[in-house]
């Protein structure tokens, strides 16, 4: 299920709307260690675009 969530985020990456709606609903869908390394992972590969939206979405998680 990771796979999937990473291709579609990056599929998506090019609006902001729809890579937060995405990814709210990739954190509610994966369990424990998936979020944290979907974390890691959306952090190296779209940290410099989506710094704030990433922000927003892992506090909670």
């Amino acid at each position: 299920m990771l796979n999937y969530v990473k291709t579609v985020l990056t599929k998506v990456s090019f609006s902001a709307l729809l890579f937060e709606k995405e990814l709210r609903k990739a954190i509610n869908l994966l369990i424990g260690e998936e979020v944290n390394e979907l974390k890691r992972w959306c952090y190296t590969s779209f940290g410099k675009e989506h710094e704030e939206i990433l922000n927003r979405c892992f506090v909670v998680a």
